[in-house]
């Protein structure tokens, strides 16, 4: 193996063996070696790229901020709509800084605190003695406006909020300590994220994601459409207009179009188990779904969970 796949073997293995001993991080948390997630997989975002290039120099070129008399951020926060390409980005963030990543799933993570209230000390010591031993490592807390995450149920009134923002607040601080590890967090309801979030020391640089309609959209619909060529060996879509379809339906978050065009996939798929005649992916066909999404989206509540730009 070479430098970095032992690199991240080790993040593997340590993250591992830490969850195991600790349920609510085997829960909440997983670790990839390496995410393997570059520029040209995100459509558009050019402005949230640029910040995660400039927060990545903290890794790769750490006297770059010196040398110009100014220090990098603690930590990044994006904020966006679900399915925006946030968690695409903080993925982007550790390819380009050369880390492992854990990502936190923190309404799951404060779910399994509850659960397990009595073993909150050990698992910070746990996580600190852990993060400590991990090379350099990308850690990113997924949706930290836990108390209106979808994947909870939503508007989760009922949970004790004041021992769950201790304990993150402290987990957040925590993980600012250490010189080899970057922080990133996002959430989807920035305008009811408590200040103590985003105060300096912590989540203090915002970042906003929010895909230019259509042209964003488009360009990720595209990569994802040559990355299905490619998984297929074959061509599968005709010169598809890409922008008309877009243009005809602004509600979808990119995460929502993409899955549209799986869906259509899926559909060419079984027709050809069926045996029945199969074309190529034409704009009609992606049309004829975007109205089956409209109509279907009309039957499901306003706040129901949006793709995840993958």
């Amino acid at each position: 193996m070479n430098d970095a796949e032992i690199r991240q073997e080790k993040a593997r293995n340590l993250w591992t063996s830490a969850a195991r001993k600790m349920p609510p991080l085997a829960k909440a948390t997983e670790v990839l070696g390496s995410p393997g997630v570059h520029g040209d997989q995100i459509g558009g975002l050019e402005e949230a790229q640029e910040e995660v290039l400039t927060y990545a120099c903290a890794m790769t070129n750490p006297d770059v901020y010196e040398q110009w008399g100014t220090f990098p951020p603690s930590g990044l926060l994006l904020i966006g709509q679900a399915g925006a390409g946030k968690t695409l980005l903080a993925k982007a963030l550790a390819t380009r800084a050369e880390t492992a990543f854990v990502h936190v799933r923190v309404p799951r993570l404060a779910l399994e605190v509850i659960h397990h209230g009595g073993k909150v000390g050990e698992l910070l010591e746990s996580w600190t003695q852990t993060l400590s031993e991990m090379p350099p490592t990308t850690v990113y807390f997924h949706e930290l406006e836990f108390m209106q995450a979808e994947e909870i149920g939503g508007q989760r009134n009922d949970l004790p909020f004041g021992p769950i923002m201790d304990f993150l607040g402290e987990l957040t601080d925590r993980t600012v300590e250490p010189e080899h590890v970057l922080l990133a967090g996002s959430t989807s309801h920035p305008d009811t994220l408590r200040p103590a979030f985003v105060q300096p020391g912590r989540f203090e640089r915002v970042v906003e994601v929010t895909p230019q309609v259509p042209d964003d959209i488009v360009a990720a619909l595209q990569i994802h459409a040559r990355a299905a060529e490619k998984r297929a060996g074959k061509t599968l879509f005709e010169a598809v207009d890409w922008r008309d379809v877009v243009s005809r339906f602004r509600d979808p978050t990119t995460g929502d179009w993409i899955h549209l065009m799986h869906s259509v996939l899926r559909r060419k798929a079984r027709c050809e188990t069926a045996e029945e005649p199969v074309a190529l992916v034409s704009t009609q066909d992606l049309l004829a779904e975007v109205e089956l999404y409209r109509r279907t989206r009309q039957r499901l509540p306003q706040r129901a969970t949006a793709g995840t730009y993958l």
